[in-house]
């Protein structure tokens, strides 16, 4: 995998956990302690925004969501990937979500392209 889109992934991820933390959430652990299936969701977001730079952060979240119910999650009051089948609570239209969430969706897409977009740039004039 290309470094700069792990780093990418890396950066998006921790800027979501410390957002979710200011806001009381303690629920998203650190890159290092995150199950596989939430890495590979930051890596596919980081592609997204790679692949559509101009995708709003409503786009953003319709390809995360997307992708979630690809693998089988299901709308629920919570976010429990252990359920059978596993549920989240932002499995609605972006426009439903709670501002909250929605600054979760602004702030990954900003993350990327402050990372992605000068690095793809670069690697376009070489």
């Amino acid at each position: 995998m290309n470094q700069t889109i792990l780093n990418a992934a890396i950066v998006a991820h921790e800027t979501n956990r410390a957002w979710c933390e200011a806001i009381g959430d303690f629920s998203q652990p650190k890159w290092d302690d995150a199950p596989d299936w939430q890495k590979d969701s930051a890596i596919k977001g980081v592609k997204f925004h790679m692949d559509n730079p101009d995708a709003g952060d409503d786009a953003s979240h319709n390809n995360w969501m997307s992708q979630k119910i690809s693998e089988g999650w299901v709308y629920g009051e919570t976010k429990d990937p252990e359920a059978n089948p596993p549920t989240h609570h932002c499995i609605v239209p972006f426009e439903q979500l709670p501002k909250d969430q929605q600054i979760k969706d602004a702030l990954f897409r900003s993350v990327v392209h402050a990372i992605m977009i000068p690095n793809k740039k670069e690697q376009t004039n070489v």
